[in-house]
C-alpha cells in the first residue's frame, strides 16, 4: 500500500513539475521581450525542475542521491530567482528596453541616468 502511495505522488510530482517546465518553455517562446521570457524561465522554470528533483528524492531508495537532490532544490530555489534579476538588471543597463506596450518602466531614472542631487 506504500508502494502504491509512493507511486501516485511521485507520478504527480512529475507530471506537475513537467507541466511547470512546458509553461516556462511556452512562456520563453510566446512572450514579447527579454524580461517577460526571463520572468517565465526563472519562476516557472525553476519550480518544475525543482518538483522533478523532489520526485526524484522521493523515489530514491539510496541516502546520497536523496541528499543531492534536495541540496539541488535548495541551491537552485536560491540561486535562480537571484540571477535572474542581476540579468535582468544588466540587460536594462545595456540597452534592452522594456516592450513598448508595457506600462511601467520601474527601472527609469535609476542609476547612472539618475540625476544627481548636488
Amino acid at each position: 500500500m506504500i508502494d502504491l502511495l509512493q507511486n501516485l505522488l511521485v507520478g504527480a510530482l512529475l507530471i506537475i513539475g513537467a507541466a511547470f517546465t512546458f509553461i516556462a518553455t511556452v512562456g520563453i517562446l510566446r512572450l514579447p521581450d527579454l524580461y517577460t521570457r526571463m520572468h517565465a524561465a526563472s519562476k516557472a522554470g525553476t519550480l518544475g525542475a525543482g518538483l522533478l528533483l523532489v520526485a526524484l528524492a522521493i523515489f530514491a531508495e539510496d541516502h546520497a542521491t536523496v541528499t543531492r537532490a534536495l541540496a539541488a532544490v535548495v541551491f537552485l530555489m536560491l540561486t535562480a530567482p537571484i540571477s535572474a534579476h542581476l540579468l535582468a538588471k544588466a540587460a536594462y543597463e545595456a540597452g534592452y528596453r522594456l516592450w513598448d506596450r508595457s506600462v511601467h518602466d520601474d527601472m527609469a531614472g535609476t542609476g547612472k541616468d539618475k540625476p544627481s542631487d548636488s
